[in-house]
């Protein structure tokens, strides 16, 4: 007799652990609570839909915070492995000019979800809409919309607490500590960074991007771009130093991140190209000889004297490392993602939860943390292929 496996959640971890799972062993249902599947994956498409992302195997497992726990499961479902995966459901992938994974372009986010759900149909999983889960029974069985569901495992794929919208509120949070489970509260991730501007720079520069940039904090350099917002600062070379920066705002209240404005070059070359210009002012120096953006020189004169602004060594080392401070994150449910939830000292290597016995969390509603680019879906898949390959083994 086929032994039952309850699945709560519908989002990636969910779908590939059903995938991968031996369904001549196990009977698998998922349970979901609404009245449609991967709501939140569907979102996350319209923002450009990274699937992976194809640096090599040893540089992706380096973007995850804590830097050694999801270190067994990338390297046993590695980006290589997701993209294969993805290709034998008839959704074919490309890497385009940021190294990230895209479907096959003309593939939207409904059509390679539409895939994903007829390949389980095809395996015989069962899927429930509008089944919630509220508790456990005694017996420690799932009781979803207020009955007991009799099962041998249950795996929970609950999301994280960004984009209530969706249905990932994080509202489960409760009732696992409740039940004495050890969980974090949850942070925003992936987020904007609250800055207080100067009001004469945000109301001429607010929407202007920042590129070719890179941000630092606490010794971690990010790469990329960053936009100017009213609120502060989002992008993706700042969504990397998310950790760095929560742990500064969570020991000083506040958080200094370092903008480099030209990576390319050193500050000394900076400096000859400053003080051997034929031009005489210093923003068409800046402008001509060192290309930098409107944006960037504005914020270099609003935020410096004017002594500093003209002097060659104070300017260069300013537009090497500038100084910005950030005072607040924006709020979860803004967050593109979420840290927080079931603490990882909670849960065995095989995300079994330590104090009940055939439960596991997997996903983002396990404490770990990633930047966007593909790093998050990636992780949760690569967990939900781990779970499946040790459910199999099982006998």
């Amino acid at each position: 007799m086929k032994k039952r496996i309850a699945i709560i959640g519908s989002g990636p971890s969910a779908f590939l652990l059903a995938a991968f799972l031996d369904t001549e062993k196990f009977s698998v249902t998922i349970y979901e609570k609404n009245k449609t599947a991967g709501r939140k994956f569907l979102v996350a498409g319209k923002g450009g839909f990274n699937l992976t992302h194809s640096e090599p195997i040893d540089q992706l497992i380096k973007r995850y915070t804590p830097n050694d726990f999801l270190n067994k499961v990338l390297l046993d479902f590695t980006n290589i492995d997701f993209r294969d995966w993805l290709d034998k459901i008839k959704v074919p992938t490309y890497i385009g000019s940021s190294k990230r994974v895209y479907p096959k372009e003309g593939i939207k986010p409904i059509e390679l979800l539409n895939s994903i759900l007829n390949h389980l149909k095809e395996k015989g999983i069962n899927i429930k809409y509008e089944h919630t889960f509220s508790n456990w029974d005694n017996n420690d069985n799932p009781i979803i919309n207020n009955k007991t569901i009799q099962t041998d495992y249950t795996v929970f794929a609950l999301g994280g607490g960004s984009w209530k919208v969706t249905g990932s509120d994080g509202n489960w949070l409760d009732n696992f500590s409740k039940n004495g489970i050890k969980t974090k509260p949850f942070q925003a991730s992936n987020c904007g960074y609250q800055i207080a501007w100067n009001p004469i720079f945000i109301e001429k520069n607010e929407g202007s991007p920042l590129k070719n940039i890179t941000i630092s904090c606490n010794n971690r350099i990010q790469k990329g771009e960053a936009v100017i917002t009213k609120f502060g600062l989002e992008g993706n070379s700042i969504y990397g130093l998310g950790p760095q920066i929560r742990d500064q705002l969570l020991t000083d209240s506040k958080a200094t991140v370092f903008i480099d404005f030209k990576p390319s070059l050193t500050a000394e070359k900076i400096h000859s190209k400053i003080t051997l210009s034929n031009h005489k002012n210093t923003t068409e120096i800046l402008k001509k000889e060192l290309k930098l953006s409107p944006p960037i020189i504005e914020l270099l004169k609003t935020s410096t004297s004017k002594a500093a602004y003209l002097n060659a060594e104070s300017l260069s080392k300013k537009i090497k490392k500038f100084p910005l401070q950030i005072v607040n994150t924006a709020s979860v449910d803004e967050a593109i993602s979420t840290v927080g939830g079931i603490d990882l000292k909670a849960v065995s290597v095989n995300f079994e939860l330590k104090k009940m016995s055939n439960q596991f969390c997997i996903g983002e509603m396990l404490d770990w943390d990633a930047p966007t680019g593909g790093y998050l879906l990636q992780a949760c898949a690569s967990i939900g292929v781990h779970l499946a390959k040790h459910l199999n083994e099982i006998d």
